[in-house]
């Protein structure tokens, strides 16, 4: 049985018809059997970052939130900054394995990625760049078999369902 996710893009200048890294999200996760039960864009703006996420992870129909883009270094790149406050656990592993892996496809420019991970309140939320290559490494190195309740020796799908981390 798939997870209940939802699909966060920030961006100051991206639409649903032009959110190409969000349709990449939506469309892996549905087909692999999960459930994206809403997708929303919101500007690059800590408060109101919070303020969409917060909502979904007090929605008990929202098991897994998956954002793309503000991880970088610029003036308005503010996601890990909205959402490491909102993590009851901090998943360091997953930002250094994302590191580690795109390290292969784009050398040391990965160091420029702020790709973080958390759990609050039985969700978990994983953060990701901008970029759809990004969202695809992400996505196919790590995300789709840790979403896999039945990938072994261990995946995040079944700490969700048993409500325990």
């Amino acid at each position: 049985m798939g997870l209940r996710t939802a699909v966060l893009t920030i961006s100051d200048t991206r639409t649903l018809e032009n959110d190409k890294s969000g349709a990449y999200l939506y469309e892996s996760l549905t087909a692999a059997g999960h459930e994206v039960v809403d997708r929303r864009i919101v500007i690059d703006d800590r408060y109101l970052l919070r303020a969409a996420v917060s909502a979904w992870i007090a929605d008990e129909s929202v098991e897994v939130i998956v954002s793309t883009g503000g991880t970088g270094f610029t003036g308005r790149d503010a996601t890990p900054e909205a959402m490491l406050p909102l993590f009851d656990v901090t998943i360091d592993g997953f930002g250094e394995l994302f590191r580690q892996v795109s390290y292969e496809e784009i050398g040391n420019s990965t160091i420029q990625s702020r790709a973080v991970g958390g759990m609050a309140n039985n969700t978990l939320i994983f953060c990701l760049p901008g970029s759809t290559g990004a969202c695809r490494t992400g996505w196919e190195r790590i995300l789709r078999d840790q979403l896999d309740i039945e990938h072994r020796p261990c995946n995040f799908a079944e700490l969700i369902r048993t409500g325990g981390h």
